[in-house]
Formats: structure tokens, C-alpha cells, sequence
């Protein structure tokens, strides 16, 4: 039978990313699971050939870590209460750090939102989520938030 133990929860701290931590953190409250919450910054390596000094890369690409650290164990502080929960951020590809850091953990499923891209938004970008649930080894819970999701409870 299936257990769940420890669930990767994919953020890119936009706005919907509020939505899918309370997805990750409903889930570990039913079943018990740890959450490893994970924030992938650009390495931006594809740079170096636009005769931009790799020093100047690397000095951006560690503002952006340390910004992202903070604004992580701020996200993580706010947004998953009552869980066992810890914040990484990885630098990389966004599909492929996720899933090497699904394996690494042995995490039981990886929660992610999608942000719907079409057209030629998505020819140019990508999926990040398409990624991972075709390469994935682990079942992947994709969170596609509308705006009337996100709207706020009455009070």
C-alpha cells in the first residue's frame, strides 16, 4: 500500500504559490509526512557566451541565492503551519533539480503548481510541471490555481 512519508513541495514564490504550499500542507497534516519545500534559482550559465564575465554570473546567480533563502524561510514561516517543513533552494534547471531532489530525499510524491502556459509563451518557455511529471518516478500532484482560487475567504 501506499504510504506518504515526505512530499517535495515545488515553489517559485509567485502568487499561486500560496496555493499549492496549503495543497502540501493539507496532505502532510492527513498523513503525518514531512514537506521539503524547494525554490530552484537560474544558474544563468547560458550567459557566459554574451561576453559577460563569469565572475559578474556567479556574483548575480549568489544575490539571487541568498535573496531567495530569506524569501524562502519567510514563505515557509507564513505558509506552512503545523508541519514538519524545511526550505531548500537548489540552482539549476527547475525540472531537473526538483526531480534530483526527489530522489536524493525519497520523497513519496512531489507537489507543484502549473501556471497553464499556451501558445507561443509556452513554445518559449516550456513547462517546468510537464517536465517533471513525464521524468518523474514518484507520483507528481500538479496545482493549476485560477484567480478565483486565490481570492481571499470572507471573514
Amino acid at each position: 500500500m501506499a504510504k506518504l512519508q515526505k512530499i517535495i513541495c515545488a515553489l517559485d514564490l509567485s502568487e499561486h504559490s500560496k496555493l499549492v504550499a496549503e495543497y502540501a500542507t493539507m496532505l502532510a497534516k492527513m498523513s503525518g509526512s514531512s514537506i521539503v519545500a524547494v525554490y530552484a534559482a537560474p544558474t544563468l550559465t547560458q550567459y557566459t557566451g554574451f561576453h559577460v564575465p563569469p565572475n559578474t554570473i556567479d556574483s548575480f546567480v549568489g544575490e539571487i541565492v541568498s535573496g531567495a533563502e530569506k524569501a524562502m524561510a519567510d514563505f515557509v514561516a507564513e505558509h506552512f503551519p503545523d508541519v514538519q517543513v524545511k526550505a531548500e533552494v537548489v540552482v539549476g534547471y527547475a525540472a531537473e533539480e526538483i526531480l534530483s531532489l526527489a530522489e536524493n530525499e525519497d520523497a513519496d510524491l512531489i507537489v507543484m503548481g502549473t501556471h497553464g502556459r499556451k501558445g507561443i509563451d509556452r513554445i518559449l518557455f516550456g513547462s517546468v510541471a510537464e517536465k517533471v511529471v513525464k521524468n518523474s518516478t514518484r507520483p507528481v500532484l500538479t496545482i493549476r490555481p485560477t484567480d478565483d482560487m486565490l481570492e481571499e475567504e470572507p471573514k
